[in-house]
């Protein structure tokens, strides 16, 4: 992973620093509130229902041991002993005080971390699949492609007031595990005939109040190219995109009202300018990036001994079966695997996960996968280089942990975010609809029945649950000050991604359960052999899930 240079330490020491100066001025009265939100956003701090919360940036998802021993000890003496993963791989403390979180931007800069830019009106947080470099299916390492991304955008002076915040995604493998077609740009590694390296560029998704899936204006724009085009795209909506109105200012409003074309046009004509102020990256600068992300020191397995010793656990344990099915993946090196941790065991909240379990997920990456952690958007985490031969030992300390749930990509997988329960801007609270949920489902053989089925949650419009894209929708409402949920049905994050379809009048919270249940029942009943809930879902329609919901006369 990218280990910071000189400059790059010198710089977060430098803003922390700032930081410090502008919190005491604040504190004294100095700065008035307005004067210090501007501050305390570009440094990822929020001011929350209960306490003030603070956004940490994980680029691409990618955590060292020594960073989640730091998380670990922040949690425990700056916080209320957990964190929260979230589904831009960033991580949140729910309870910092504000007077300390200089301290905590202190600690973290001491292994390389920060906060910057996790909000505000700038570039944040850049994602990418969390398999990058060990997915079967890649066609290239998103990595070093993104910490490009991170290294041009951080602090870029033209960008850092733009009319919202602007989100990147990068996904380097056939299958889209970085949501790219739902981002402001989506960049999707492809190759040209001749083999050479290039981007698939998507531009104008989102979710929030007016969602939509992007537009590709470019089938292949050559990897040197990269941070130009990027220029490109940003100058054209910092120019054009809405100021006036907070609900209109996203870049995917500008590319709609604009048409693809025009907007593809206005910035083929920037990129002519920007290509003279940010040249193509060379060969050798790509390279440098790249050798930050070297395959560490494999060790030569029998594949096929593996295959046998696996199978004769898995005859002995069920329960190990059940988890090598459903939370282990397979690896482009024979005789490893990826492990997905999941931070879905029903009562707690999904993406939290507590000190003591953030040191032992360290410990776990040193022992068991060159010390190296990926955060997910789905709020898990992954140990991404495991020898197969030692699975079985690391399922044993994981599921002592209560990380082993085997449940990833199944309904009891939700992605929920902090809600009313947290979050100034909720209209309702998506924690416990999450824990009705999964404890009404929460039977391994019924699960593993339905297979693979997204359910996403949602406290209010800005959908940080991502509950468009799921299969199963929920959006925490409001009606005359109660809380109600909408569901929405035959969302898709993959490659085919699309919005679900409002499937009528919302719920209260304690009907929530029973309102999944009959949806699961008519799928049950109208699947054909295998089929998946999408599947089944595009066949038949959304009228037939009406009418087992509301019943025959809605």
């Amino acid at each position: 992973m990218y280990r910071y240079d000189e400059h790059d330490q010198r710089m977060l020491d430098e803003r922390v620093r700032q930081y410090r100066g502008q919190t005491e001025r604040f504190l004294r009265g100095e700065l008035s509130e307005a004067e210090f939100r501007a501050l305390r956003l570009r440094n990822g701090l929020y001011v929350q229902r209960l306490a003030p919360m603070l956004r940490i940036a994980i680029p691409y998802g990618m955590l060292a041991s020594r960073q989640l021993r730091q998380l670990a000890h922040i949690a425990r003496h700056f916080d209320k002993g957990y964190a929260h993963f979230t589904t831009r791989q960033n991580v949140q403390f729910n309870w910092p005080r504000l007077e300390e979180v200089p301290d905590i931007l202190a600690e973290l800069a001491s292994v390389q971390m920060h906060s910057i830019q996790t909000s505000g009106n700038c570039i944040r947080n850049t994602t990418a699949d969390q398999f990058s470099g060990v997915a079967p299916d890649e066609v290239e390492d998103a990595r070093p492609y993104c910490e490009l991304i991170r290294q041009w955008s951080t602090f870029h002076p033209e960008f850092n007031y733009l009319p919202r915040k602007f989100k990147i995604a990068v996904c380097g493998s056939v299958a889209d595990r970085a949501v790219v077609r739902v981002h402001d740009i989506g960049l999707v590694i492809v190759r040209d005939a001749g083999g050479a390296t290039g981007f698939e560029v998507i531009v104008g998704g989102g979710l929030g109040r007016t969602p939509m899936i992007g537009t590709t204006i470019r089938e292949f724009l050559p990897a040197p190219e990269l941070l130009g085009y990027l220029e490109a795209i940003l100058r054209v909506y910092n120019q054009f995109g809405r100021r006036d109105h907070l609900f209109k200012s996203r870049i995917k409003i500008l590319v709609k009202a604009l048409g693809a074309d025009e907007f593809r046009a206005r910035v083929e004509r920037e990129w002519e300018t920007t290509r003279r102020t940010v040249p193509p990256l060379t060969a050798a600068q790509i390279e440098r990036a790249r050798s930050y992300f070297t395959a560490p020191p494999y060790e030569d397995i029998d594949a096929a001994a593996c295959a046998g010793a696996l199978a004769a656990a898995r005859a002995t344990s069920r329960a190990f079966d059940r988890w090598l099915q459903r939370n282990v993946g397979a690896h482009r090196v024979p005789g490893y695997a990826i492990v997905t941790l999941s931070l879905k065991r029903t009562g707690i909240a999904p993406g939290d996960v507590t000190d003591r379990q953030l040191e032992l997920v360290a410990d776990l990456a040193d022992a068991y996968s060159f010390g190296e952690v990926r955060v997910t958007h789905e709020q898990n985490l992954v140990l991404a280089d495991v020898p197969q031969p030692r699975l079985f030992e690391l399922w044993e300390a994981v599921r002592a942990a209560g990380l082993a749930t085997p449940n990833i990509g199944m309904l009891t997988d939700i992605i929920c975010c902090p809600g009313g329960d947290l979050c100034s801007l909720a209209n309702a609270k998506s924690i416990p609809v999450a824990e009705a949920i999964q404890r009404r489902f929460d039977d391994l053989d019924y699960l593993h029945d339905l297979g693979d089925i997204d359910l996403n949650i949602s406290g209010c419009m800005n959908a940080c649950g991502h509950h468009h894209v799921a299969q199963i929708g929920i959006l925490g409402v409001d009606k005359k000050g109660e809380e109600f949920y909408q569901i929405s049905l035959g969302g898709n994050q993959g490659t085919d991604a699309a919005l679900g379809t409002i499937l009528g009048p919302s719920f209260a919270q304690e009907d929530m359960p029973e309102v999944i249940g009959r949806i699961l029942d008519l799928y049950v009943a109208e699947r054909h052999g295998d089929e998946s809930f999408l599947e089944t879902y595009r066949r038949i329609g959304i009228e037939p899930f009406r009418k087992a919901v509301y019943g025959a006369s809605h």
